[in-house]
């Protein structure tokens, strides 16, 4: 017989499904393991079900329903034919009908065991708003998803908005949840596509379960769509929707906890997009609104659902002009690229700057940062930008060296999904060659790769790579946001990096709580120092700040106090009418401060 590890039968065993294992014995079939549901659902312990359990489940059957239920459960069994019933048992009150399903599930070693998950009918009749014909749906190809058993979008077209009106003439009020399985991708290519299968299969067992009577479709691939009635009781209609808002998201977040749980391999569970379909809202509309809910959450792993709402809406339209027209943007000009200094604190000099992108829209203004970055990371469109603004920057290496302008070294912000959608070291190095940098008595090291710890801390094989090519092509390495939430110190371990600049939150609360940021802050600084990487702080805005932060040996600040951003346009004009440009360190100062002094 199977055995199943400890940690394994300990989760299987505390779950609220009613189900079982069973191998096979020859042509015996015994039951090894039963759900804390499935025991709470004949109202019996584990122990007595299992001590006679042929006798103990035979004893309950209608005696009507032996011959049909002993051959399903054969030709399941033995010939794996197709085991879903509905078959009558005697619980306390009475005959219960009682829905059953089959399946065969292969264990981590290969081994095939018979897997039955059990439905009470009986417990749940009056809590479903389908009719007849919405429970018995036409099973054939046209309305029904192949995998799952379920309907389809055929299915949804047609019956859909019959099913808004039952909930509608009950004085309720339609959710339509949009649902979006995780990472399905990466688990095909992990456990193999039968895994994959079996893991929607789970997902669409679990959805019927914790939402008995609601409308449950496949959609397409690792999409499903629900519609289900919002609990809105009478007794809280004074306090508005948020009530019944709050019951269904738990329920979604106790169903993904388990779904997680329940899984064969690692996985993140899912996100939902949540439109609450108030008025007279059609299906279509809802549908819609739910995707977009859904699309906002983007790789959030923090959160599993999220109701729509007009924010919402905006978000969407506004990342979809972006999406849409980003290639307009790059190709006419519309993105600029903006320099801001960064401050060597102990001389007041500059050190360098940073590049960064500012798109000048011509029907929209000039759009925020916090806005297109996001979008263009998300739909895997950031690397051109990424791109774009270090092309420029090479470029105008040119134009700063002929308008007399100290050449400063420029660090270029990179997102880490940039690295696995191209060989970016191939590219960046194909760039500056391409520039004959040389002629300007400037090297590699003038140009800085900014990268978030958060993108450094989840790097894959090839990211970790290329850095390295970046490395001894002669880039410098930073790494951007230490301390945003991701902080790990062994980046300076797993990474050959030069520099590690400080989010800006650090000095912003500087005093908060208890004054904890300044102690962090000048630990890390002084081992840093110790590792021989520099250190720079974002967010210095007064001279309290910038005080500080040479107090604790930081060598470079970045911030209003030092430097607003600003394209050259404005600087080539100052220059012009004699207005100078910041003080800049020269290369021999600069070289000096690059070896720590003890």
């Amino acid at each position: 017989m199977y055995q199943f590890p400890d940690e394994m039968r300990k989760t299987y065993e505390a779950m609220s499904i009613p189900f079982m294992f069973v191998d096979m014995e020859g042509d015996m079939a015994v039951p090894i393991l039963v759900s804390d549901g499935f025991c709470k659902f004949h109202e019996m312990k584990r122990e007595e079900l299992m001590a006679d359990f042929d006798n103990t489940l035979l004893s309950r059957l209608h005696p009507d329903e032996f011959e049909y239920l002993h051959e399903v459960s054969q030709d399941f069994l033995s010939k794996k034919k197709e085991y879903d019933i509905i078959f009558r048992s005697k619980f306390a009150d009475g005959y219960h009908h009682v829905h059953a399903t089959g399946t065969w599930q292969t264990m981590p070693d290969g081994k095939e065991l018979a897997f039955f998950t059990y439905f009470n009918m009986k417990k749940h009749e009056g809590q479903s708003d389908e009719t007849p014909d919405h429970r018995l749906f036409q099973k054939d190809s046209f309305y029904t998803d192949p995998l799952t058993g379920l309907p389809n979008l055929n299915y949804l077209h047609k019956n859909a908005p019959e099913k808004f009106e039952a909930i509608r003439s009950k004085g309720k009020i339609p959710a339509l949840v949009y649902f979006d399985v995780d990472s399905m991708q990466s688990y095909n290519s992990r456990y193999g596509i039968r895994k994959g299968d079996e893991l929607l299969l789970l997902f669409s067992n679990l959805l019927q379960y914790y939402f008995i009577g609601s409308m449950i479709l496949r959609a397409a691939d690792d999409h499903f769509i629900m519609i289900s009635p919002l609990d809105t009781p009478k007794a809280e209609a004074e306090k508005g929707l948020e009530p019944a808002r709050k019951k269904f998201a738990n329920k979604l977040v106790k169903l993904n906890k388990e779904f997680i749980a329940s899984a064969y391999g690692n996985i993140t569970g899912f996100h939902a997009g949540i439109c609450i379909a108030e008025n007279d809202m059609s299906v279509a509309e809802a549908l819609d609104h739910a995707k977009q809910a859904e699309k906002v959450l983007g790789l959030d792993l923090s959160i599993c659902h999220r109701f729509f709402s007009n924010e919402d809406n905006d978000q969407f339209h506004s990342e979809r002009y972006i999406v849409e027209n980003i290639h307009q943007a790059l190709e006419e000009g519309w993105i600029k690229v903006y320099y801001q200094g960064i401050l060597r604190i102990e001389t007041g000099k500059a050190f360098g700057f940073e590049a960064l992108a500012r798109w000048h829209d011509p029907n929209r203004g000039i759009l925020s940062p916090a806005m297109f970055i996001p979008a263009l990371e998300k739909y895997s469109l950031l690397y051109e930008m990424d791109l774009y603004v270090f092309k420029n920057v090479c470029e105008q290496v040119k134009m700063r060296f002929e308008a007399g302008l100290p050449l400063l070294p420029v660090s270029v912000n990179f997102c880490g999904k940039d690295f696995d959608l191209i060989d970016m070291a191939a590219e960046l190095n194909k760039i500056v060659d391409s520039y004959h940098i040389e002629r300007f008595e400037i090297d590699k090291s003038y140009f800085i790769i900014e990268i978030t710890e958060q993108d450094m801390a989840t790097a894959t094989e090839s990211f970790n790579r290329q850095l390295r090519d970046l490395r001894r092509s002669g880039f410098q390495l930073w790494i951007d946001d230490f301390g945003s939430g991701y902080s790990s110190l062994n980046v300076f371990s797993r990474f050959d990096i030069d520099l590690v600049k400080f989010d800006m939150d650090f000095l912003r609360n500087i005093d908060e709580p208890k004054g904890a940021n300044r102690e962090i802050l000048n630990a890390i600084v002084a081992v840093a120092r110790r590792l021989g990487v520099h250190t720079l702080c974002e967010g210095m805005e007064t001279e309290k700040q910038k005080r500080f932060l040479m107090s604790i040996g930081c060598e470079l600040g970045q911030g209003f106090l030092f430097h607003k951003p600003e394209s050259l346009d404005p600087i080539f004009e100052r220059l012009n009418t004699g207005g100078g440009h910041l003080p800049c360190e020269t290369p021999e100062e600069r070289a000096r401060f690059a070896v720590f002094m003890e």
